[in-house]
């Protein structure tokens, strides 16, 4: 990782910086489906659900203070059998690429997912993001699904990838409790 990057958890001060990372890719990107960016209000809201439901958020900041990438992850359905299975999601601040900020980021929010007590991870991306799919890949997800032409955005049909990988002891053995 980019020398003097710290990860923590996102608290709602952050959302107005995180609000601008992402708006970027919304505005610029295919990253995101979104094509109009959430304020920094609506992206605290979003913090608090998924942090209010035991998921992590976390926030990549240089030793400057500045913010440079988000991470996060949530229950992968609302469902309660979908109780250990999450979605990520990482953002990085457009000028931020390529530096090995997204590696620690990744991989401290794997970490955080499994101590959060999810045995998989899912990632959508979408197919025209090769610099996603090989960070994903570098940490030992897998390709298992392949949606075609499901997106469209700035004049292009896009593909979703969904890549996955276990956390922890994945499904080798059962869960603390069955999901009520």
């Amino acid at each position: 990782m980019d020398g003097a990057v710290t990860i923590t958890p996102a608290t709602p001060a952050d959302a107005p910086e995180i609000a601008a990372i992402y708006a970027h890719h919304v505005l610029h990107g295919t990253a995101s489906f979104e094509t109009v960016p959430p304020d920094a209000a609506e992206m605290a809201a979003r913090m608090a659900k998924v942090r209010d439901a035991g998921a992590p958020w976390l926030i990549a900041r240089v030793a400057a203070g500045e913010a440079v990438g988000f991470a996060y992850a949530a229950q992968y359905n609302a469902r309660a059998a979908y109780r250990y299975a999450c979605e990520n999601s990482i953002y990085l601040r457009h000028d931020r690429l390529g530096q090995g900020i997204g590696t620690g980021l990744l991989a401290a929010l794997l970490q955080a997912c499994e101590d959060c007590g999810f045995r998989q991870v899912i990632a959508g991306i979408a197919g025209s993001e090769p610099a996603s799919i090989a960070l994903h890949a570098r940490a030992g997800f897998v390709e298992v699904a392949r949606l075609k032409s499901v997106g469209r955005k700035h004049g292009r049909w896009l593909d979703v990838l969904y890549l996955q990988r276990a956390l922890g002891a994945g499904d080798a053995t059962p869960p603390p409790e069955e999901p009520r």
